[in-house]
């Protein structure tokens, strides 16, 4: 077998045998294939694609190139992958809360990515926080406290980084085919029980239209299955910010306003609930969804999830008093400045990766992969669809390294608005449920 052999199937249209994907998938991981056969492998399936058991066949092989933890707990392991957003900081508030009632959740995560955040940027904004470990280490908190947020390690489907980078070169990033094994061969390399999407749509998702984000969320779920994971995925809505604060300091304050009960986006807490009642109802934790979004609501509400997430901060290297002194050990921007809309009115629409990217250039994302990202930096107050602006109620409050920055991206968010005299009911937040 060679990758001459394979390509020239791909080219033709024909189906690879198992045994053509663990080949293909070994020579990206070790070497053995080359960066014009790889672009050659992501561009064939990107022509021709490669349909569902194509899509397992791939995820297997990519994640058999590393290692799949193994689990010994008193629980099931579950996890969530979400597609991405603007201030949607779920991963913070939902790992600790499935903790809490009983579940495991190795939550292996990301940075940012274009216009959104990452969660691995927002765990790394709390001081002395390790967001990467050994799998031992990871094991290791998971197994003491129930629950950690953390960056896959080398060992995890290598052939999937390797992958990766070549579609970001060849303009073959969008490929669902692609996109459904980059995602499951990192997460089912977990040793999950159970596996809840959080599939974006809207203006500042990458699948903005709903179409092409549902057919993305039934190609998860159905390889997700076919490879032997129970799965579900909920289409939720992303033509607005999901909290009203984005930037990484400034999500991590939101998301302990919600774990401590003094705040938080009701927008945040109902993806946070849906999703957790989801992987409950998957793990055998709760008898179905519903009772699973009310055991997520009591572990937040009785302060148990804010326990659980204080001991992660502590396990990972942060302060241990985390919990009781975030306030005082998140940093915060020198800046800050209130955005007013130019008249009065009701938030009609939001250009939402408009203002992801003013986030970015803040200082709070990477214009380019090398870049240091300022934690203090980003948007907090930030309206949203049918909320009133005008004099004393801003747009956002801009928080940044200086009065040029704050200027800078005052303009771009005033851009990103649209207005009108009556008010817009917001869109629905979970739009539907895949399984």
């Amino acid at each position: 077998m060679d990758a001459r052999a394979i390509l020239a199937q791909l080219r033709r249209g024909e189906a690879l045998s198992p045994e053509a994907y663990d080949w293909f998938a070994r020579g990206l991981a070790d070497g053995g294939v080359s960066d014009a056969q790889a672009g050659a492998f992501a561009m064939g399936i990107c022509k021709s694609p490669i349909g569902s058991k194509g899509r397992v066949l791939l995820t297997h092989a990519m994640r058999a190139t590393g290692q799949v933890l193994a689990w010994n707990v008193p629980g099931p392991v579950l996890d969530k992958h979400s597609t991405g957003g603007v201030g949607d900081t779920v991963s913070l508030p939902l790992a600790p809360a499935l903790a809490a009632c009983g579940a495991f959740v190795p939550m292996l995560s990301g940075r940012g990515l274009g216009h959104t955040g990452g969660t691995l940027d927002k765990m790394e904004a709390i001081p002395g926080y390790r967001a990467i470990v050994s799998n031992e280490d990871l094991s290791r908190v998971v197994r003491e406290v129930g629950c950690a947020i953390v960056g896959a390690s080398g060992e995890i489907a290598p052939a999937d980084k390797r992958l990766y980078a070549v579609r970001d070169v060849t303009a073959t990033v969008e490929s669902i085919d692609l996109i459904t094994a980059s995602i499951l061969s990192k997460k089912l390399s977990e040793g999950l029980d159970g596996l809840v999407l959080d599939v974006k749509t809207g203006s500042g998702a990458f699948m903005e239209d709903p179409a092409d984000a549902l057919a993305l969320a039934q190609s998860l779920v159905d390889t997700a299955q076919g490879a032997g994971c129970n799965c579900t995925a909920l289409l939720t809505d992303m033509s607005q910010p999901l909290a009203r604060s984005a930037g990484n300091a400034l999500e991590v304050i939101e998301a302990m306003e919600l774990l401590t009960g003094t705040g938080g986006a009701p927008r945040l807490r109902e993806v946070t609930v849906s999703l957790g009642g989801e992987l409950l109802a998957l793990g055998g934790l709760a008898t179905d969804a519903a009772d699973g979004e009310a055991k997520i609501n009591g572990a937040i509400n009785s302060g148990r999830a804010a326990d659980v997430f204080g001991r992660m901060v502590a396990a990972l290297g942060g302060p241990s008093d985390f919990v009781a002194r975030w306030r005082d050990r998140l940093p915060a921007a020198p800046v800050v400045v209130e955005i007013h809309p130019g008249q009065p009115g009701y938030v009609a629409s939001i250009d939402t990766r408009a203002i992801g990217e003013a986030v970015v250039h803040l200082g709070g994302g990477r214009l380019v992969q090398s870049d240091a990202v300022d934690p203090a930096v980003g948007l907090s107050d930030i309206a949203g669809i049918g909320d009133r602006v005008e004099a004393d109620r801003p747009l956002a409050r801009i928080h940044a390294r200086s009065e040029e920055d704050a200027h800078r991206a005052a303009e771009g968010v005033v851009a990103a608005y649209r207005l009108s005299d009556a008010r817009v009911p917001p869109p629905a937040l979970v739009q539907e449920r895949i399984a």
